[in-house]
Parts: C-alpha cells; sequence; structure tokens
C-alpha cells in the first residue's frame, strides 16, 4: 500500500484539509510534551513552498529498514537481503514489534517511566518503535519515546533521533547519506536482483526507505515541522 511521509502538512496547499485532519492530533502532541517535561513545541505556520512530501516503498520498505535495525541491535550484523514483502515477517523483527520501547514515557493520568537511556543505547527505538502507517516525529531532541493514546499512532517519536538512527544505517551499509533516492543508481539497486551487488546496492530497498527517513528528518529539524506518517 502507499504511503507519504510529510513534513509541514498544514502548509500544503493540496491538502485544504489538513487542519481538520491532523489539527487536533498536533494539539494534543503539544501537550503530551508538556506533560512529559519536554521543551514547548507547536506546528509552525510555513510558507507553502517549505512543505514537503516524501513518497516511500510502501509499508514494506520501512518493514525493510527495521528488519536491519534490529539485526544490528541484537547481533552487530547485517541480515542477508530478503524479499521486501516478507521483512514484516522476520521472526526477530517481530519479536521486536511485540515488546515495550525500551525506553519510552507513557503518558495517560500519570507519567510511566519504561526502561532507560541505558537500555535502549544501539536499539533504533525511534526508528522501529513507531507505526507504519500513521504517527508523527516532532523536531526535538529527546530519548524517551512518548507514548499516549490521545494521539493518532500512539508512539511520537524524536526527528532528531530518527535521523540519527537512519544515520547509523547508512554507515555501516556503506551509503553515502547525500546520495539522490530518485538516483539511476538507487533505481537500480533497487530492481530485484541481488546478483553481483555489493555494500548498499544488495538492500535497495531499506537504502531508498533510509534515503527519504533522512531527507524528512533533515526537513522537520530545519523547518521546525512534524514529520507525518499519512
Amino acid at each position: 500500500m502507499a504511503l507519504t511521509i510529510a513534513v509541514g502538512i498544514l502548509a500544503d496547499p493540496e491538502r485544504d484539509d489538513a487542519a481538520d485532519e491532523f489539527g487536533e492530533d498536533l494539539a494534543a502532541i503539544s501537550k503530551a510534551l508538556a506533560k512529559a517535561g519536554f521543551p514547548a513545541w507547536t506546528e509552525p505556520d510555513l510558507p507553502f513552498d517549505d512543505a514537503a512530501d516524501f513518497d516511500m516503498y510502501g509499508y514494506s520498505g520501512l518493514h525493510c529498514l527495521r528488519r536491519l535495525a534490529v539485526h544490528l541491535a541484537e547481533t552487530g550484523a547485517l541480515p542477508a537481503p530478503a524479499d521486501a514483502e516478507e521483512a514484516a515477517d522476520d521472526p526477530l523483527l517481530a519479536t521486536f514489534y511485540s515488546r515495550h520501547p525500551h525506553h519510552a514515557l507513557e503518558l495517560g493520568d500519570r507519567v510511566t517511566v519504561i526502561g532507560s537511556a541505558e537500555a535502549a543505547a544501539g536499539r533504533f527505538d525511534h526508528l522501529v518503535q513507531h507505526s507504519d502507517c500513521e504517527g508523527f516525529y516532532v523536531p526535538l531532541d529527546f530519548g524517551p519515546i512518548l507514548i499516549d493514546d490521545r494521539v493518532t499512532g500512539e508512539y511520537i517519536g524524536s526527528s532528531q533521533r530518527l535521523l540519527e538512527d537512519c544515520r547509523l544505517i547508512a554507515e555501516r551499509l556503506g551509503l553515502p547519506d547525500d546520495l539522490d533516492p530518485w538516483s539511476d543508481e538507487v533505481d537500480e539497486a533497487m530492481d530485484g536482483s541481488k546478483a553481483g551487488k555489493e555494500g548498499w546496492r544488495r538492500y535497495g530497498v531499506e537504502s531508498f526507505t533510509c534515503l527519504q527517513l533522512m531527507a524528512a528528518a533533515r526537513q522537520s529539524i530545519a523547518t521546525g515541522a512534524a514529520i507525518v506518517f499519512c
């Protein structure tokens, strides 16, 4: 299924109903951040040319990249390439999905701390512990994932930590983080055949997804606007 990640969604002239669809969530995120004791944040009023969409390789692209992340976290090594449609069935990824984040703040009538910063080190929580079809990242640098069932997708991540997670994976892949995700080079890596390919080119879908997430995170940090999965 199609997945788009948007930054500056309220400024997008093609989304006339964005304020109605996402305004309540964005306001709830501001309240959640305050309850967690984090710095104040509100979605900025951006000019329309600061809004940006980042088309993804469907939901399966996220599962592919997250599969790499959990194997790196658990074993320190990249797994063998897998078919994009099978990534979500990876047993280790399924185990990670079934758990709470290694470090989180659950926001309800009170704030409940889950895990610790030490437990979350090197675990790629901000990449892995997030819905694949909805939810938000905000441009504040914080460690624990926020869990709030009053926000669509429940999990609120940090754009800065998402960028850090993706950069670590790009480094392990040997993927230049300034590579154009729409280049012929990336397109050829995604053509399905692994024969004769080395380095990041063996992981074409994962590399494309990583590049798109890094671009969205940078845009979020630069503009102060949330990343929205939609």
